[in-house]
């Protein structure tokens, strides 16, 4: 249960956030509101590090694919890529498409097993799932004509 609450609290957030980060980008250059996203979201980091336990930051280096370390690179071109889409196509339509985007490859990745995850089998269902938030989309989109 405590999984589903964190990730609906997720959803909330990140739309949140790319409205925030959009209005930012507004008033700035796109690099500067990247900036400034994650350098106070590294102060909270360092409280909550602070706060909670400090191990050691070379554990993280312990870690068996080198890969994974650069999630935070990725993080610079998800809220790069983010606001570019809010700026062009609006709030929801563009959380729409990366909503379909993070389903679609988060399947890949179950279905193939990669990054280390346990792998899973191939459930039409499942494709089924997707091709309705496709459809979904259709019908958000659907302009009427009078």
């Amino acid at each position: 249960m405590i999984g589903f609450i964190m990730s609906i609290i997720a959803g909330i957030l990140m739309s949140i956030q790319g409205v925030f980060n959009t209005n930012v980008r507004n008033v700035s250059h796109m690099w500067t509101a990247n900036t400034w996203v994650h350098f106070t979201g590294l102060i909270v980091c360092v409280a909550f590090w602070l706060f909670t336990g400090r191990d050691s930051f070379g554990k993280l280096f312990q870690v068996d694919n080198k890969l994974y370390l650069t999630g935070g690179i990725i993080g610079a071109f998800i809220i790069y890529t983010v606001i570019r889409g809010i700026s062009d196509l609006g709030p929801c339509y563009a959380i729409m498409l990366i909503l379909i985007a993070q389903v679609t490859v988060a399947y890949l990745i179950e279905v193939f097993g990669l990054f280390a995850v346990d792998k899973v089998g191939f459930e039409w269902m499942k494709l089924l799932g997707v091709a309705l938030m496709v459809a979904g989309i259709v019908v958000f989109k659907w302009e009427r004509v009078n």
